[in-house]
């Protein structure tokens, strides 16, 4: 069974390499949280907030993370193939080398962002 974890309070908290697959994160506090390599397939971050943190390699592959705020972030490596990614804002985050393929950016903000070609 996936981790329910909607609207917690997971500031600063390290899930490296952890395995989210499938968790609903929906509107939680991971605020400068470490993701790095984390396994977030098919899991659920609506309105999460995810300013400033470090998600280096992590997949998000078949996740939601509409109108989630990872404003300040390290995508860089990360997979956000097949995501649903409306809304987000990715202002002034790191996304060199990240896959977007077949995700859905609808207003997406990608203000100030660098590594994105």
């Amino acid at each position: 069974m996936a981790a329910n974890l909607m609207h917690a309070n997971l500031k600063g908290t390290s899930f490296i390499g952890a395995d989210l697959s499938g968790a609903d994160l929906s509107g939680a506090d991971l605020n400068g949280a470490d993701l790095y390599e984390a396994n977030l397939s098919s899991a659920r971050l609506t309105g999460a907030r995810l300013t400033g943190a470090r998600l280096t390699g992590a997949s998000f592959t078949s996740a939601d993370l509409s109108d989630a705020n990872l404003s300040g972030a390290n995508l860089s490596g990360a997979d956000l193939s097949d995501t649903n990614l409306t809304k987000v804002n990715f202002d002034g985050a790191n996304l060199t080398e990240a896959n977007f393929d077949g995700a859905n950016c609808t207003d997406v903000d990608f203000s100030n962002t660098y590594g994105l070609q």
